[in-house]
């Protein structure tokens, strides 16, 4: 699996342990940026940058970092096909591959530490999409996108 991470200058070391920690653990990563404290990087930058890398196919699932996780998310989320979930625990990153089949987790790093933020991802990257019950429910929020004119919303 080829992991595609961003964050804005405000989480750079929390994006960089966690890029290492999954290259601890055999993934392959891409590290979109931003590089540098001094980059200033507005969130939703990288977090446009990562979902269009996954819709594009150029990675498979993504990780984002911003101050709380929540605005870097939400650009993330305006690309059509794409669903990012922010977590702050393990038990929500396990529910957001398996019930809503995200392709992003997203966390803040001024809300999780790092220990916590390296148990958050090894739940999300750990967990496979349910499918089932599940999957029409998916599907009811693709429905919103196409309602709004975005026919080609499905992706992987």
């Amino acid at each position: 699996m080829k992991i595609g991470f961003g964050s804005d200058h405000a989480a750079i070391g929390l994006k960089n342990c966690l890029l290492e920690h999954l290259r601890e653990r055999g993934f392959e990563c891409v590290d979109y940026g931003t590089y540098s404290p001094e980059e200033k990087v507005d969130y939703p930058v990288p977090g446009r940058t990562v979902a269009e890398a996954i819709r594009r196919g150029d990675i498979d699932k993504g990780v984002l970092v911003c101050g709380t996780g929540v605005g870097i998310s939400l650009a993330a989320n305006k690309v059509p096909g794409i669903r990012a979930g922010v977590c702050s625990e393990p038990y929500t990153a396990k529910m957001i591959a398996e019930h809503n089949n995200c392709q992003i987790v997203a966390m803040g790093a001024r809300v999780v530490g790092e220990e916590l933020a390296k148990m958050i991802c090894d739940a999300f990257f750990d967990s496979e999409f349910l499918g089932g019950r599940h999957e029409r429910r998916v599907g009811l929020i693709s429905k919103i996108e196409e309602d709004y004119g975005y026919s080609d919303a499905e992706i992987k």
